[in-house]
């Protein structure tokens, strides 16, 4: 090899046998030149005790990690928040202390931010990712962090594997390539590597991780915590959010339009329904496991790459969250904001899960260089209501006026004050819990089952739903240049599913199994599926009307008024801004032009009947249009001359009524027809059902549309 050729001019293949046939990188060491044995776990108390702190290796390895990144978070960079209140449903005495879960009529005030966790600050609303769902309670008892993601569970078991994954689907490191993506070769290698992360990737090439709506999207504290109640007693907990909209997601050749057409697209919907008053609502649920039974289960309920089946463990709703008040300020407070699992309130403690155990430290020592220094609690948006007084004193960007001379306890010359508190004057206690066991790097051995749940999560899904995981898998891995690393993935999804296996290996060019995977079995986890949501509502749904010169100003009017009774948002677009003009002459605004919006965009197409069909007829734009809408399952109408408009869009398979025709209106895939003469309340009936479905997934056969 001629050393003296560019670096930029070497194959990607001499570049890593260079790397590899380097003798002093064949040890892991720690920063100091130790060499590290073991790099899976934290040294722990026992295999499923707390993390201690004398871990050097683990101490080192994540204070590294968190602070990598300055001033941009190093994950969850791409945010939006949220103001609102929570209210519980029904005083939880029996299980926790907490203030803020006992009375019905308190509102509790909070703060959330969502988040996309790999891509920059300025990548896309709409990428295959993760979703931050983090929360913050202003309590009477001080702040609360629920620190959670739109997935219940996690890529990894052990917190000290959180740089390894982060750096893994990160831009890789030569050429920052690809943005805010897991579709290149060194996640996957990461993947192809690492068995306990085969569940997490069949959370995030499912449908779960293209929400259509930050508002439409589930949370999950995915950690195990504790309730303590007043008498010492505790429970284990798992936290949930259920969206009263119901959980919804976009289709993936919408997110690739949308991240071009408006990157903002999850931050302006979350922004603009507050500011329309169609408020997010969400459920908060725990489920909880007695202490006697925590042993009792085929997993290890400490274990975050798995899930509580609610059929084994159903959950509890006990209150009710709603965000009505948008930030004033994106940097002072949603950029600001400082979320840790770490904060907690009387009556809600930790448990041993490792995952959980990082957490604890990691947040709290990025967050030290990010906003710089030890007083980030005093910008105001961290500040919590209930009332600070402690011995603690400067440091960067001290804002408070401390008076006095004592800065420490005990004191006499301040009277001993601020004292600590007993129990009963509402201090925190840290639940007592009994360890014997011997430091060890190692794991329980219910963590090393991989594949059970992952099976569980294929078999609950619907058809529709595992067609686009299959898709998923192609799109990933096709984009993955080394055969070995998309082999190694195939062989790992063996053990999921032979089947599934087979179908990802036709459409990424390796061979399949040498020997065929056990089929996944029949166990299901039917709440799984997002086909079993909501889907009676069409409250915040955005609904474009087509119209140009010569439509039918009543029906238009008819219909208008049905969507926006029903919660709706239509929209006229049409060739240019301003407005336009009915058959009969009157005039109507005009809300989006062609070149300022898409389909993509909206939730729902209508093509109202009237003279202006054959305009809309030559208009590549809009058959185009309709031909997206279509192709992306969306519910479509047409009514009269306009049912011409989707004739012409090249849409097959689909019966449409007579567009002089009278009665009823028909439906068919989502597609809802009506003669000019027909019963325009019978349409906007079954119109409106139609939307409330989302998507109508039996239309995906039909690739032959051209959009």
């Amino acid at each position: 090899m001629d050393e003296r050729r560019p670096i930029h001019e070497k194959s990607k293949q001499e570049q890593l046998d260079k790397v590899r046939e380097d003798p002093e990188r064949e040890f892991l060491t720690t920063n100091q030149g130790v060499r590290v044995s073991h790099t899976d776990d934290s040294l722990k108390a026992g295999e499923r005790g707390p993390t201690l702190l004398e871990d050097f290796h683990f101490r080192e390895k994540l204070t590294h990690f968190d602070h990598e990144r300055i001033p941009e978070r190093v994950v969850h960079a791409r945010g939006s928040g949220a103001h609102g209140y929570f209210q519980v449903y029904e005083p939880m005495t029996e299980y926790t202390r907490a203030a803020f879960l006992q009375d019905p009529e308190k509102k509790t005030p909070v703060f959330v931010r969502f988040s996309t966790v790999v891509g920059f600050r300025g990548s896309a609303d709409t990428v295959r990712d993760v979703r931050g769902f983090a929360t913050k309670f202003y309590t009477e008892e001080g702040n609360y962090d629920l620190v959670g993601n739109n997935m219940p569970i996690f890529f990894i078991v052990d917190a000290i594997k959180f740089p390894d994954l982060v750096h893994s689907i990160k831009p890789e490191q030569h050429h920052q390539m690809p943005q805010a993506s897991a579709a290149h070769d060194t996640f996957w290698d990461f993947v192809g590597n690492l068995p306990e992360i085969t569940h997490m990737i069949m959370w995030v090439l499912s449908d779960r991780a293209l929400p259509r709506s930050y508002r439409m999207m589930q949370g999950f504290g995915v950690n195990t915590f504790r309730f303590i109640n007043a008498e010492g007693k505790a429970r284990f907990v798992k936290f949930h959010w259920r969206p009263l909209l119901g959980i919804h997601s976009l289709v993936w050749d919408e997110t690739q339009k949308l991240a071009g057409k408006d990157p903002d697209f999850n931050r302006r919907d979350l922004w603009e329904a507050i500011e329309m008053g169609d408020y997010p609502e969400y459920e908060f649920g725990v489920q909880m496991i007695e202490e006697e039974d925590e042993h009792n289960f085929d997993f290890d309920i400490l274990d975050a790459t798995k899930i509580w089946p609610e059929e084994d463990v159903p959950i509890r709703w006990i209150g009710k969250m709603v965000l009505n008040r948008n930030p004033d300020n994106f940097f002072a407070e949603t950029e600001q904001v400082a979320f840790c699992p770490a904060n907690v309130v009387p009556g809600i403690d930790f448990s041993n899960d490792p995952l959980l155990q990082g957490r604890l430290f990691s947040y709290l020592d990025t967050q030290l260089i990010r906003l710089g220094g030890p007083n980030f609690h005093e910008i105001p948006i961290n500040r919590p209501l209930a009332p600070i007084a402690n011995n603690q004193r400067e440091g960067y960007h001290r804002m408070t006026i401390n008076r006095g001379v004592e800065s420490y306890f005990p004191n006499s010359l301040g009277e001993n004050k601020p004292r600590p508190a007993s129990v009963k004057e509402g201090s925190y206690a840290h639940y007592q819990e009994k360890i014997d066991a011997k430091k060890v790097r190692a794991r329980s051995e219910k963590f090393n089952d991989h594949f059970s749940q992952a099976k569980l999560f294929w078999n609950s899904m619907s058809d529709p739903e595992k067609e686009h995981i299959i898709k998923a898998f192609h799109f990933e891995l096709g984009k993955v240049s080394d055969f070995g690393v998309r082999k190694r993935v195939v062989d790992l999804m063996n053990n999921v599913d032979g089947d599934l296996a087979i179908r990802i290996a036709e459409g990424i060019g390796v061979p399949p199994p040498a020997e065929k995977g056990a089929s996944s079995g029949t166990k299901k986890s039917p709440n799984l599926s997002q086909e079993r949501t909501v889907m009676d509502t069409i409250k915040s749904r955005k609904v474009a009307i087509l119209a140009m010169e010569g439509y039918n100003h009543d029906e238009v009017m008819q219909v208008r008024k049905a969507l926006k009774d029903a919660g709706a948002h239509p929209q006229i677009v049409s060739q240019f801004l301003g407005t336009v003009k009915s058959a009969d002459g009157r005039e109507m605004e005009v809300d989006r032009s062609y070149v300022t919006t898409t389909s993509v965009v909206y939730d729902a197409v209508y093509v109202p009947g009237g003279k202006h069909a054959e305009a809309l007829k030559n208009q590549g734009y809009a058959i185009h249009f309709v031909n997206e809408a279509f192709k992306h399952c969306k519910p479509i109408g047409a009514i009269g001359e306009g049912i011409g408009l989707l004739k012409a869009s090249g849409i097959k398979g689909v019966a449409f009524v007579d567009a002089g025709s009278g009665g009823e209106a028909v439906s068919e895939m989502g597609v809802v027809t009506c003669g000019s003469q027909g019963d325009v309340t019978s349409f906007t009936g079954q119109f409106k059902a139609a939307i409330a479905r989302h998507r109508h997934w039996d239309r995906e056969k039909k690739e032959q549309v051209p959009a």
